[in-house]
Order: structure tokens, then C-alpha cells, then sequence
């Protein structure tokens, strides 16, 4: 993997991360929003550590582990890729309510629109503050945009060290069983 320097990082602040989607997949994963190192890569969930393509693959969802730079792969497997808020930053906090609220309505749009069987929003904070649902926990939702069903799946970030590699996966694999039974 490419090393940055604290400059190039600096300069992917902003940028937009294009979302890798198609019409009627099975399961929208949907981050919080791109951090540097995914803007500076064009790939999402670049950063070393995050733990999202390992709990993808160790959930049953592709069969082998595929690198952020094969992100393209996933529409092949019925999976796609797109954030809540679009603009990269260093960290989640740097977001602002309005932010956040206003990715929401532009995500149920999205997701209106393509038409995915399950949108699943990896991270409880974020999912709370989108659809200001203080009461959301990890796993299915009541919640649906049109007959998309919505999944809380835990932040695959290595930030989120009480979730472990072991019970992503888990909790990945659920959502992986659910949406194959429809």
C-alpha cells in the first residue's frame, strides 16, 4: 500500500470518493464518510486497520479478501459501497449534525433510486444522527426506504477496538443470512 505523507493527506481533505453501486444489488454498505486515505486512494475503506474487507470476506460475503483497490469487484457479488456524508475528512467528529441529517435524506434517495434489498449503515452513531433514530442498535431496523430493508451494522474502523475482527464478522454474517433469504 502506498505511504502518504501528512501533506497529500491533508490534500484528499474534501474530495469525493466516487460510490460503487448498480441497480437492485443485494446489501448497500454504506459508511459513515471517506477518511483521507480512502480520498486519496479513490478506494473505500483504505485506511490500514479498518477491518471492512476482512469482515466482508471472513462473513461469507466474498469469497476471498478482496483489496480496497478491487472495490469494483463487489457489484459482481450483489454488493455496493456509498457514505452518508460524502466529503472526506480526518475523522468522524469533524461532521456537523446538519451534516449528517442532510446525507440521510440524500442516502434514502439513493437508496430510493437503486433500489437495493438491504442498506446497511455501518455505524450506530452515524445511523442515529442520519434518521434521527436515538433508539437505532445494532441490527435490523424497523425502518425501511421503500422496500429497501436497513441493517446497523458496527464501524469496521480500528477505532472501534470493543468490536473485534471475530464479532464483525459475526454480526456481517447476519445480515449476510438475512439477505439471503430473500
Amino acid at each position: 500500500m502506498t505511504r502518504f505523507t501528512q501533506e497529500e493527506l491533508e490534500a484528499a481533505r474534501d474530495r469525493l470518493v466516487p460510490d460503487v453501486v448498480a441497480d437492485g444489488l443485494r446489501v448497500l454498505f454504506c459508511g459513515i464518510n471517506p477518511g483521507l486515505t480512502t480520498a486519496a486512494t479513490g478506494h473505500h475503506f483504505a485506511r490500514p486497520g479498518n477491518r471492512f474487507w476482512p469482515a466482508l470476506h471472513r462473513s461469507g460475503f466474498t469469497p476471498r479478501q478482496l483489496l480496497p483497490s478491487e472495490q469494483r469487484e463487489l457489484p459482481s457479488y450483489g454488493l455496493g459501497i456509498t457514505n452518508v456524508v460524502a466529503r472526506a475528512t480526518a475523522r468522524a467528529d469533524e461532521l456537523g449534525a446538519e451534516e449528517y441529517r442532510e446525507g440521510g435524506r440524500l442516502l434514502a434517495l439513493k437508496v430510493a433510486r437503486l433500489r437495493p434489498r438491504w442498506l446497511a449503515v455501518l455505524g450506530v452513531t452515524a445511523y442515529r444522527a442520519a434518521f434521527d433514530d436515538r433508539k437505532a442498535r445494532v441490527g435490523p431496523q424497523e425502518r425501511t426506504i421503500g422496500g429497501t430493508r436497513v441493517w446497523v451494522l458496527p464501524n469496521p474502523s480500528g477505532l472501534n477496538a470493543h468490536w473485534t475482527l471475530a464479532t464483525l464478522a459475526e454480526e456481517f454474517g447476519r445480515l449476510r443470512e438475512a439477505a439471503a433469504e430473500e
